[in-house]
């Protein structure tokens, strides 16, 4: 299959021909359709984060299952699938207590069984148990979620990453209370998700923030109930007069740093910034 392989941080990813293995156990094999580009994935190129070379980046996709190995018993092949960066084993302490995304014993390959990816006869780091940049993907069953065959997998493979990060945010970090006051710093991908989150947990007042208007009118389409422009003027007083006081919940979904303050300035003095 071919595939853009990381040779290190600042160097370009190149087209490859990598050799894939066939899956064991529990393992799916998944013709990758659509894989998004996250910004985690640029802070690896970038050098950021380390992660040792030759590997295969890519943690936000979905695809078409192709084969399964002889202990999976969730899909099949034909089956539409997203993949998830959280790949669990679902027996150790926080696994059976409900904490997948802590698991301590994620599944890999033994030793002595053949690498899941090769290239040039030389084993290839699989990232966060993915790799979505390449044709194929070899995944632990756990990784993966079955969706409808009618959604479309270039939108889907957004749930993997970025709509998680902002709905989690919201329903599962800062448990937003129906009723409650909610502003989103930035409305792109993951505001927007965030954004919907709040939506979903019932929130009366969810503040959009950006500068870009284009953005705010979507953020508007997509269930924030007001939209404030930041370049047109401090955005923290217009969220305290739109409230009275502040928001219960603020959410930074920018990525700037000067960026998170502001957030945390909009909250009510029993509010605050997850």
């Amino acid at each position: 299959m071919k595939a853009a392989m990381f040779h290190g941080p600042h160097q370009p990813l190149t087209i490859e021909n990598v050799d894939i293995a066939k899956p064991l156990g529990r393992e799916v094999l998944v013709r990758t359709v659509a894989s998004g580009v996250c910004h985690s994935d640029l802070h690896f190129i970038d050098g950021y984060y380390p992660f040792a070379a030759p590997a295969i980046l890519g943690h936000e996709a979905a695809g078409i299952v192709e084969a399964v190995g002889p202990q999976v018993i969730e899909f099949k092949p034909g089956d539409h699938v997203i993949a998830c960066l959280s790949v669990f084993c679902g027996h150790c302490d926080y696994c059976l207590t409900g904490r997948t995304h802590l698991c301590q014993s994620r599944p890999v390959r033994a030793a002595h069984e053949p690498p899941k990816l090769s290239w040039k006869g030389a084993p290839v780091n699989q990232f966060a148990n993915l790799s979505s940049y390449a044709e194929e993907m070899l995944v632990h069953e756990s990784g993966l979620v079955k969706v409808r065959d009618d959604m479309p997998l270039d939108r889907a493979a957004l749930v993997g990453c970025g709509v998680t990060t902002g709905v989690g945010a919201v329903l599962n970090t800062a448990r937003v209370e129906a009723g409650s006051t909610v502003a989103v710093y930035g409305a792109g991908g993951v505001g927007l998700a965030a954004i919907q989150g709040a939506r979903i947990a019932g929130a009366r007042m969810i503040i959009a923030v950006d500068i870009v208007k284009s953005k705010l009118a979507l953020a508007q389409e997509l269930g924030a109930t007001h939209a404030v422009d930041a370049s047109a003027g401090d955005p923290v007083k217009a969220i305290r007069d739109l409230t009275g006081g502040g928001v219960d919940y603020a959410f930074e979904a920018i990525g700037l740093k000067r960026a998170p303050s502001r957030p945390s300035s909009a909250c009510a003095r029993a509010g605050r910034p997850p």
